[in-house]
């Protein structure tokens, strides 16, 4: 995953673009924290779409099996 956009930043920091390259410059750990943050949150959303797809799937080899059960 690539790092954040500064807009997006700026408008879930709610700072500016000056302040997001001072703690890039002098800041650097923070900086960095944020980033990692991001990318983290990334992974995560991402897992729950594989969970919610399996999920479905399972679902639908529950009705697939259970029709076939009724029947």
């Amino acid at each position: 995953m690539t790092a954040p956009s500064l807009r997006k930043l700026e408008a879930d920091l709610d700072v500016n673009k000056t302040t997001l390259h001072n703690w890039k410059k002098n800041r650097p750990k923070l900086y960095e924290f944020i980033i990692e943050s991001y990318k983290d949150r990334e992974i995560l959303k991402q897992h729950l779409k594989l969970m919610i797809e399996q999920k479905e799937l399972i679902e639908k080899e529950i009705n697939l099996t259970k029709n076939r059960v009724d029947d």
